[in-house]
């Protein structure tokens, strides 16, 4: 890691107290953490204080591992005090205001030392298998670091920037936001060389108001944009198409369908089910001064138009970077997806689309869309989508609608704003058989996960059958995975 004691020093402006035989401020640190379990010898332990831990208790356990220099708010007599850890014990440190600000002033240090091409991605949904897919086509050229599960805030950001080495020539990087202000301060440590937007949808309506307000926040990626930087959007989002000209860059759009505004664009789209899709990548290229169009054909491995949407998203990144098209074909194949995020999990009873990392109104679409592929018997458990302010009652009752209109057969809402849910969802189910169509499926409204996992416990099988494909979504505080540990043990037998 190309960073120094002296450096990290500057780039926070702390005060700096080197301790220790043959203490150095020339020299070059090994990696920077806040966990102290993760710390290497030679490395950074940054002490975090969050909501459980105080990260100063822990800094006389990771001097003892080798750790170079402890980042702190308290100097070592005041955490001797407030946390029995010696003062003696102690090497080199740097005092400052805030370690978490300084995390980011040394994530922003770092950055400007890499040669690494950053790939900065947000949008409202999707992100994250964006995010994959195009790491996954990158990496048939280059060396390729991608942010991990889901460490896309003001902490996972400096982190993933700071894991970035001399051998990685390309990063990607997701950037995720809930408020104004946040992707400024984001797009300042990661200063992208591609802007990835993926769309503009409805989430964090508390904080951001709008879909309007929305685009505002998620433009402020372009604040620290590189000056030779280039920008990836939509094409499809009615938001985004308009603009034509940031901060005198040129945006290059992907999308589906033969629009000629997209440089990428996904046609003849092919939907094999839960085995993915086939389609064909148009890519509009000019060589030459010639204008010139290439067809590919394409398989993505994972289900869903939207796959094909991320496939379309990684090409025109990929393109921007050198790519040939049967590095972008190959790299598309290899597509694969995280736990949480339309990751299929095929059991002997059924098969498992756990999609409950997270959930808004778009995400809980595509995800009723993509079960809606399934020639089996279509289970849809839903849980709340949180924060969405005003319109939440109306989006939850758009979800229901749409869960019953695609077909499945057993709908479970979970919580108390999907009550509204459960309500919508029976209403479309009355007009749906009044207007003659032979449709009877299973609505069910529990309080919260621990009522339903009573229930599947006593009647799993009848909710559940055999061959059975069970989506299961909902925002993650709505504690999801508790019921997916269960049907994962239930489905095995």
């Amino acid at each position: 890691m190309n960073l120094t004691i002296a450096e990290i020093a500057q780039a926070c402006g702390g005060r700096l107290v080197l301790r220790g035989e043959g203490a150095d401020a020339g020299t070059c640190v090994k990696n920077v953490e806040i966990d102290s379990r993760k710390v290497q010898p030679g490395g950074v332990f940054i002490a975090v204080e969050g909501e459980r831990v105080d990260g100063h208790r822990f800094i006389s356990d990771v001097f003892a591992k080798g750790v170079l220099l402890a980042v702190t708010r308290k100097n070592p007599e005041q955490v001797e005090t407030e946390h029995g850890c010696k003062a003696a014990g102690w090497g080199s440190y740097l005092l400052v205001e805030d370690p978490l600000q300084a995390l980011k002033e040394i994530a922003e240090a770092y950055r400007k030392k890499l040669s690494a091409k950053i790939v900065g991605i947000t949008g409202s949904v999707g992100k994250t298998s964006t995010k994959e897919a195009i790491a996954a086509v990158l990496a048939e050229k280059y060396c390729v670091l991608k942010t991990e599960g889901n460490l896309n805030n003001e902490i996972g950001v400096p982190l993933t920037l700071l894991s970035i080495r001399e051998e990685h020539q390309a990063a990607v990087v997701e950037m995720g936001i809930s408020d104004f202000g946040e992707m400024h301060r984001l797009s300042r440590m990661a200063r992208p060389d591609i802007c990835v937007i993926t769309n503009i949808g409805q989430s964090h309506l508390n904080n951001l108001i709008d879909r309007d307000g929305i685009l505002r926040a998620k433009s402020e990626i372009f604040d620290y944009m590189a000056p030779d930087g280039e920008i990836c959007l939509y094409g499809g989002d009615d938001k985004l198409n308009g603009l034509q000209e940031i901060k005198g860059h040129k945006p290059h759009f992907f999308g589906l369908g033969e629009n000629p505004e997209e440089e990428v664009a996904a046609v003849e789209i092919t939907e094999r089910g839960l085995l993915g899709s086939d389609a064909t990548l148009v890519i509009h290229r000019t060589e030459e001064g010639e204008e010139r169009s290439l067809r590919l054909p394409v398989h993505t491995p994972l289900p869903g138009r939207h796959m094909v949407l991320n496939a379309a998203a990684a090409a025109c990144v990929a393109e921007l970077l050198g790519l040939t098209g049967e590095e972008i074909a190959a790299g598309i194949g290899k597509i694969s997806t995280i736990s949480g995020r339309n990751n299929l999990i095929q059991l002997p009873r059924y098969i498992l689309i756990d999609d409950c990392y997270n959930a808004n109104p778009a995400s809980m679409k595509a995800a009723i869309e993509l079960l809606s592929l399934a020639d089996t018997e279509r289970v849809a458990i839903l849980g709340d989508m949180l924060n969405l302010g005003e319109e939440s009652p109306m989006l939850h009752e758009e979800v229901g609608r749409q869960a019953i209109a695609a077909g499945a057969d057993c709908l479970i809402c979970v919580g108390e704003e999907s009550r509204c849910m459960f309500r919508a969802a029976q209403r479309q189910k009355e007009e749906e058989a009044g207007s003659g169509k032979d449709i009877n499926p299973k609505i069910l409204h529990f309080d919260d996960r621990h009522e339903l996992l009573k229930v599947l416990a006593a009647q799993g099988e009848e909710l559940i059958p055999k061959g059975a494909a069970v989506l299961l979504k909902a925002s993650h505080d709505m504690g999801f995975a508790d019921i997916l540990a269960y049907l994962r043990e239930a489905g095995a037998h």
